[in-house]
């Protein structure tokens, strides 16, 4: 049987579908050739940039045995240390290199005086970098601030570096400008010792025992930022505790500042800690001869009677309370047994000199009959 013929309706509609079945052919080829051109394109960039960005991570001169010496200043940010770094020579590009810290999670590269060869590998740069810089006696000097010492023990330190003077650092630890400064940068750790009245230097207690390096060109500001930087860190371990606790930041610092200079040993001074916390929450005179000695100004063996009672707000034989502040650097030691103290029920502590045994009492008479014992034992003979 005939198939019947297609009317000339039908004969355009078939030549139609062709058309467009040969149109989406051509454009599938065209997709797919453009395609191929743009892998082809993207593969020849890629290898393009990695060998780029590779030939940039390589050393400067593999064969060079030179030795360049490189400063790397305090504070300088990752970036700033890759141009330094291509400034002098020891690699090939600050930028690719930058990218390859970040790509590593490079952090924490040390400041100081290094000294690198344009034949180091990147790795070999950042390990380097990760190291302290050159101790040098050639050109660095060192600061040690030492457990318990105050501000003008620690002036005597600074000067004898030779680089500063005794006198621009305590003036420095005078001026307005400069504190307000530093209370801007660290907040929660100054703000209340800027805002006490009568403190004879409001950085008293903050600048933490460490020995710290001075580099060359180092001003006496950056020197102390260092040391509050340092507290900064220090404090912030117990920042939860410290809000959980009835006395603040600088409250703490304080009675941290007694409890260095009145107790030896962890336990005795956990426990010098909760007396003196005793005395307090009773608003009774603290009556800590570290305080009258600060008062002073002056380094006496003993505290006389008339000792007690000079005119100073630091002298807590005639004031209840801790005073304007702390009385010298506290070690961490001391900050975690004033934070960590044994609570007890005592008033009073004696410390023997000279076996360093402390003892404790919670009335005024039972302290009474251990300073007679102790204190005023009458010698053999006598």
């Amino acid at each position: 049987m005939k198939r019947p013929l297609k009317t000339p309706a039908e004969k355009k509609m078939e030549e139609k579908r062709k058309q467009q079945n040969r149109e989406r052919d051509l454009a599938g080829k065209i997709s797919r050739s453009i395609l191929r051109v743009l892998l082809l394109l993207a593969l020849i960039l890629g290898f393009a940039g990695y060998r780029y960005v590779s030939n940039a991570l390589q050393p400067l001169s593999s064969s060079s045995a030179k030795k360049v010496e490189v400063e790397i200043p305090l504070g300088s940010s990752n970036r700033q240390i890759a141009q330094i770094l291509e400034d002098k020579k020891i690699i090939r590009n600050a930028k690719i290199f930058n990218l390859y810290m970040k790509v590593q999670n490079v952090a924490d590269l040390q400041a100081g005086y290094y000294d690198f060869s344009p034949s180091m590998t990147a790795k070999q740069v950042i390990k380097q970098l990760e190291k302290q810089g050159k101790d040098s006696a050639e050109k660095q000097k060192k600061v040690l601030v030492r457990e318990g010492e105050n501000i003008e023990q620690i002036a005597k330190a600074i000067d004898q570096t030779g680089v500063y003077k005794k006198e621009d650092f305590i003036h420095l630890m005078q001026d307005d400008n400069f504190l307000s400064d530093l209370a801007k940068e660290y907040p929660d750790l100054l703000s209340d010792s800027l805002k006490s009245k009568d403190s004879r230097y409001k950085l008293e207690g903050y600048l933490f025992p460490a020995t710290y390096n001075v580099l060359a060109g180092e001003d006496l500001k950056t020197l102390v930022k260092k040391m509050i930087a340092k507290t900064d860190q220090v404090m912030s371990k117990y920042k939860e505790q410290i809000e959980e606790d009835e006395l603040n930041l600088h409250q703490i610092m304080t009675l941290a500042s007694l409890v260095e200079k009145e107790g030896v040993n962890l336990e005795d001074r956990k426990m010098i800690a909760g007396v003196f916390r005793n005395r307090l929450a009773r608003d009774m005179m603290l009556q800590s001869d570290i305080s009258v000695l600060y008062a002073l100004n002056k380094h006496k063996e003993f505290v006389t009677l008339k000792d007690t009672k000079v005119d100073s707000p630091y002298n807590l034989y005639q004031h209840t309370g801790l005073g304007p502040g702390p009385f010298n650097s506290p070690s961490e030691a001391a900050i975690q047994a004033t934070l960590n103290y044994i609570k007890n029920d005592n008033l009073y502590f004696l410390a023997n000199l000279k076996t360093g045994k402390v003892y404790y009492s919670k009335t005024y008479e039972e302290h009474q009959k251990l300073v007679e014992e102790h204190i005023n034992k009458p010698k053999d003979g006598q």
